[in-house]
């Protein structure tokens, strides 16, 4: 009899282990269920904050391609109104128009080497791929091969940073 009274005492023992083992446990599932969902809601603001800061991006990154387009298209009135008063008096002396047109140019010319595209004189430069378009090859130019012999439509900007290549024919073999 007196290992039955022993054992019951082991039994609740155990029971009483198990029971503070299984609150242990649920304790510790719902502590980690917890840190779960504040995990989750850390995870949901984050993105939020990334859409918001997407969505500013776009809006700051066109407010600026705007002022840009402003920017430069201010540059541009003073051609525009030159045109205009150079058309206004077409009628007058072929002599004066000319001398107007040519002012336009030349204002056209300084705008675009304010937006930092000057014009290329390549005329007698070595063809380069980078900075040329070649649209045809002469023979017979006196010029050494590779060299630029005509420019059809003239480059403008560097080599960092070109508004457009310049059109030329370049000098091919001698016959």
């Amino acid at each position: 009899m007196s290992s039955m009274r022993n054992s019951r005492p082991n039994d609740d023992a155990q029971q009483s282990q198990q029971s503070e083992g299984a609150e242990d446990l649920a304790a510790r599932v719902d502590e980690l269920q917890a840190r779960v969902a504040e995990l989750e809601d850390l995870r949901r603001r984050a993105l939020a904050d990334l859409d918001n800061t997407r969505k500013r991006m776009g809006r700051d990154l066109e407010r600026e391609r705007q002022a840009q387009r402003d920017e430069v298209s201010a540059r541009w009135l003073p051609v525009v109104d030159d045109l205009e008063r150079a058309l206004q008096h077409a009628g007058a002396d072929p002599a004066s128009l000319m001398e107007g047109v040519r002012g336009v140019y030349d204002r056209a010319l300084a705008t675009l080497r304010e937006l930092g595209y000057s014009r290329r004189d390549d005329m007698g430069a070595r063809f380069d791929p980078a900075r040329h378009e070649a649209v045809a090859v002469r023979g017979e130019t006196g010029s050494p091969p590779g060299t630029v012999v005509e420019v059809h439509l003239p480059g403008y900007g560097d080599d960092e940073h070109q508004l457009r290549p310049a059109l030329v024919s370049v000098a091919g073999k001698d016959q």
